[in-house]
């Protein structure tokens, strides 16, 4: 096992940070309130406290893709560097989507909502990949 690239752990965290600002606000942030169930509207009622607790959220998920890295190898992961993006895509395919609407299926989101949701976490995921490769 190699040494976890801890600056590409915060660079990446905090690139899939900013991608939520853009996805959740100008991109699709449209709706002010997100509907949970029928009659019932989920707001956010303390933005600061969800964005810290998002914040610590994602830096745990790139310290994991981190340490996946590193087990690989850098001589793995520089001979085949489609390995980045395949393993982090990959976790969000398998994983992080199908727990998100497993989830969203109980509490009835809406479908557009979940739809939204799912996309951001691909494209975070395959955003925190492109930062360890681009750091590697």
């Amino acid at each position: 096992m190699g040494p976890v690239n801890w600056i590409a752990v915060f660079a990446a965290a905090i690139a899939a940070g900013a991608l939520a600002f853009a996805w959740f606000g100008p991109l699709f942030g449209r709706e002010k309130k997100r509907k949970v169930s029928a009659g019932r509207v989920m707001t956010r009622s303390r933005p600061e406290r969800i964005a810290a607790l998002s914040a610590l959220l994602l830096l745990l998920t790139a310290t994991m893709l981190g340490h996946m890295f590193a087990r690989t190898g850098s001589e793995t992961l520089a001979a085949k560097p489609w390995l980045y993006f395949m393993m982090s895509g990959g976790l969000a395919v398998a994983f992080v989507i199908p727990a998100l609407w497993i989830s969203f299926s109980h509490i009835r989101v809406p479908t557009r909502v979940a739809l939204i949701d799912a996309g951001y976490w691909l494209v975070a995921y395959l955003g925190m990949g492109l930062v360890f490769y681009l750091l590697s």
